[in-house]
C-alpha cells in the first residue's frame, strides 16, 4: 500500500526550496525521486495545494508526501562481471570499474551497474524508483571504485541514514594538476548547478548545498599532487568541483579540467578507495579497501620513475 509521511517545516527553514529541503529529510529518497513525486502530484501542503519544486518555503506548514506502492523492475538484468568485495542478504559492495554508469538513463539505458546487479542479486531495494534500485550513493561513470548497494528497503534505509548523518566513510585517491603546498586542507564550498551549463556543477551560492572536502597530500611531482580526499558531504561532482575551485582539477577530468590530458587515461584520475559503514541491519562496522585501476596506478609509476631520474 502506499505510505503517507506528514512532514512540519520548522521556521528556521524559511525560505529553503521545498525539493531540497524534502531530499534532506527524508532518509533513503534523492532530490531527483522527490521532484518526480512533485511532478506527480504526490506532494501537497495542508490546504490541499501542490507546490512546485522550487516552492519557497514558509515555516511552519505542513507537507504531505504520499509515497507510492513499489513497482516492478523495469530494467533488463545483465549478466555483466562484478568485482564484488562482500555480499549478505542486505547488502552487496562492488569495485565499480572507470567507464561504467551507476544507474541507466537516457543514453545509458543498459550496460550499468544496476543492471548487472539486478542479475547477480535478483532483486533490489525499491526506495529510489525504477531506475536507480538499491542505489544509496553513486560514483560518476568515469570514477573507480567502491561502492555500496541495498538489497532491501530496511537496508536502503538504515544505509541512508548514515549518508544524511555523514557518518559514512568515503575515501578517495586523486591525482591533481599542480603542487598544493599545504599538508592537508579542508574545503567548505557550497555546491549548485552552474548558471550557464546545466550539464555542470560549480561553487555558488545559487541555489546550492553545503558541500565539504577535506584533503591530505600524499605525495608530490612535478606539477602534480597525489592527494587522499574524503567526503564530509557527498554532492554531485563534489571532489571534481572543489578541487578545480581550488585551481588544481583532477588530472584527466576534461569537464572541469584542461580540454587536454596530459596522460593517456580513458577518464578522470578520481578513485573511491575506501568504504566504511555500519551494516544497516546488524550493526557492525565494515570497512574495505580497493587499489586504483591500472591506467592510475601506471600514470603514478612513471611520475615517480620522473622523481626519481631528477633526483
Amino acid at each position: 500500500m502506499s505510505r503517507l509521511v506528514e512532514l512540519e517545516v520548522p521556521l528556521w527553514d524559511r525560505g529553503k526550496r521545498l525539493d531540497a529541503w524534502l531530499a534532506g529529510e527524508m532518509e533513503g529518497i534523492s532530490r531527483s525521486r522527490i521532484q518526480q513525486l512533485l511532478e506527480a502530484g504526490a506532494v501537497t501542503l495542508a490546504g490541499g495545494e501542490r507546490p512546485k519544486a522550487n516552492y519557497r518555503l514558509r515555516g511552519g506548514e505542513k507537507v504531505l508526501v504520499t509515497l507510492p506502492d513499489p513497482v516492478s523492475l523495469e530494467v533488463k538484468p545483465e549478466p555483466i562481471p562484478l568485482d564484488i568485495l562482500y555480499e549478505d542478504e542486505d547488502v552487496i559492495v562492488v569495485n565499480k570499474p572507470q567507464g561504467m554508469v551507476v544507474h541507466p538513463a537516457p543514453g545509458n539505458e543498459s550496460g550499468t551497474l544496476v543492471n548487472a546487479l539486478l542479475y547477480h542479486c535478483g532483486d533490489l531495494s525499491g526506495i529510489n524508483g525504477i531506475l536507480r534500485p538499491g542505489i544509496v550513493h553513486r560514483l560518476d561513470k568515469d570514477t573507480s571504485g567502491i561502492l555500496v548497494a541495498a538489497k532491501n528497503d530496511a537496508a536502503h534505509r538504515g544505509l541512508a541514514a548514515q549518508v544524511k548523518a555523514h557518518s559514512m566513510k568515503r575515501v578517495y585517491l586523486a591525482l591533481v594538476h599542480g603542487n598544493i603546498s599545504e599538508p592537508c586542507g579542508r574545503i567548505e564550498a557550497p555546491i549548485g548547478r552552474h548558471p550557464v551549463d546545466r550539464q555542470r556543477m560549480a561553487v555558488t551560492a545559487k541555489n546550492s548545498r553545503e558541500a565539504i572536502t577535506h584533503y591530505r597530500v600524499l605525495e608530490h611531482f612535478d606539477g602534480f599532487t597525489l592527494l587522499e580526499a574524503r567526503l564530509e558531504t557527498g554532492r554531485t561532482h563534489q571532489i571534481r568541483v572543489h578541487m578545480a575551485f581550488l585551481g588544481h582539477p583532477v588530472v584527466g577530468d576534461l569537464k572541469y579540467g584542461p580540454r587536454r590530458c596530459p596522460f593517456d587515461v580513458p577518464g578522470q584520475l578520481l578513485h573511491a578507495a575506501c568504504l566504511g559503514f555500519n551494516h544497516p541491519v546488524r550493526g557492525e562496522y565494515l570497512e574495505f579497501t580497493a587499489p586504483p585501476p591500472q591506467p592510475f596506478l601506471q600514470v603514478l609509476e612513471k611520475l615517480r620513475r620522473q622523481k626519481e631520474g631528477e633526483g
